[in-house]
């Protein structure tokens, strides 16, 4: 393993080149140039004869996530505020938000005015806690958002029992979790809705967009009119040249549509996601036994208990205290990467104190003193997911499409480090 770290001076464990991400498949030039001709560039166009790339991926999704219905949006952050404000949350209201997630989850919940209360996560999923949901419930409460963090599903029998017992809809945020399933069904199809991103790093990507999925037809056709500016898809016959948003004057929006060339990416990516999210199961179950082996206390990132398909967004790796008493997590995790030559981090800061979770930097958010008071993020106590930030690091699935001799450098580097831990002591 060489006679020091790689941060140290010493030899890296491997010069290997790591998979890239995103990864385009054979179809999605040639869509997108049907798209650039088609003198229709976002459903917001005239309609040009034949159905959008944007209803047809929404059909697709749908029958995906094995839900009715399904709205694409311009990011999963719109995707995310939209389903709320589609179930009913508006000014004031609480959501109940787990502290351990990327910053969209309480931004997304502030954007309608709301109030994210922060709320603890499972130690050994990092998912929500449904004992620290059923806590945190008042009679402000009108929704529940749950996130399938990393590589876990979370406790869904749990969450929805609260959420039935208390009357609120439960909306699950699959960001991490394209072709996660839970039981028999995938997620996003459990709760009121499931809201996901395409973002960029995400298993299912087009750059930027996202997605509302929900049996109800009603949050179905309010969510279309917030993200079309307050219209709605024509359920009739359109002629060419017409539009094909309907105004309707319902419900005021905004505009968050997601544009052809990206519904066209989308397509050509949902045609590659099983069999890719096959390659990282493998890969990681593969590296779960190869760590195991290994006998160095190290702690994989579990799953609840009603997880029948995992996919791996980002795999995680606790750390021993003993470990963690020589050196802190995020010089073990700046080592990992020098070794191995692709970025090792640390989990998302807590939201009780992550420096993009400031609503006291927006004056829009200043509508008085009482509102300010609630949404400061700094009121809510968050142990179980500081534990986890200070303890836990983890890589992006991307690498997990690796062949499986570089699955085992990874091991490797893990060996290493701990090996030579002392030289990265204080």
């Amino acid at each position: 393993m060489g006679n020091s770290l790689a941060i140290s001076g010493g030899p890296r464990l491997t010069e290997r080149e790591w998979p890239r991400w995103p990864q385009p498949g054979d179809q999605a030039l040639k869509s997108l140039e049907d798209v650039l001709t088609s003198g229709r560039w976002t459903i917001s166009c005239a309609y040009q004869g034949r159905q959008s790339y944007e209803q047809q991926f929404a059909a697709a999704f749908a029958d995906y996530c094995g839900s009715t219905l399904c709205v694409p949006t311009a990011t999963g952050t719109s995707a995310l505020a939209i389903a709320l404000e589609a179930c009913g949350v508006g000014a004031s209201d609480e959501v109940i938000v787990p502290g351990l997630s990327w910053v969209a989850s309480a931004s997304a919940v502030l954007g309608i005015n709301a109030v994210p209360v922060l709320v603890d996560v499972d130690p050994s999923t990092y998912c929500l806690d449904p004992a620290a949901v059923e806590a945190a419930v008042t009679h402000r409460t009108r929704a529940i958002t749950v996130v399938h963090a990393y590589s876990a599903v979370a406790d869904l029998d749990a969450l929805l029992d609260i959420a039935q017992r208390h009357g609120l809809p439960l909306i699950e945020d699959c960001a991490h979790a394209h072709g996660a399933r839970y039981g028999k069904w995938p997620v996003g199809a459990f709760g009121t809705a499931g809201v996901f991103s395409m973002q960029g790093s995400k298993l299912l990507t087009c750059g930027e967009g996202g997605a509302v999925v929900t049996d109800d037809p009603e949050i179905a056709v309010r969510a279309e009119h917030l993200r079309a500016d307050g219209r709605m898809l024509r359920r009739d016959a359109v002629g060419f040249g017409e539009m094909e948003l309907l105004e309707t004057g319902q419900l005021m929006g905004s505009n968050a549509c997601l544009s052809e060339f990206h519904a066209a990416v989308l397509l050509d990516q949902l045609d590659l996601l099983d069999e890719q999210n096959a390659r990282r199961t493998r890969s990681a179950n593969h590296l779960t036994s190869r760590l195991g082996e290994l006998g160095l206390g190290l702690t994989v990132q579990e799953t609840s208990a009603g997880t029948t398909d995992r996919t791996y967004y980002r795999y995680a790796v606790r750390l021993p205290d003993e470990l963690l008493t020589i050196a802190p997590v995020d010089r073990i995790a700046r080592a990992l990467t020098a070794e191995l030559g692709f970025p090792v981090m640390q989990t998302h800061r807590p939201l009780n104190d992550n420096p993009l979770n400031r609503p006291s930097t927006r004056r829009r958010f200043a509508t008085d003193a009482e509102y300010m008071a609630r949404v400061e993020p700094s009121r809510f106590g968050l142990p179980v997911a500081k534990r986890i930030h200070e303890s836990v690091v983890s890589f992006g699935h991307e690498v997990l499409l690796a062949p499986l001799d570089a699955i085992d450098d990874i091991a490797s580097a893990f060996g290493k480090i701990i090996a030579h831990v002392r030289e990265l002591a204080d």
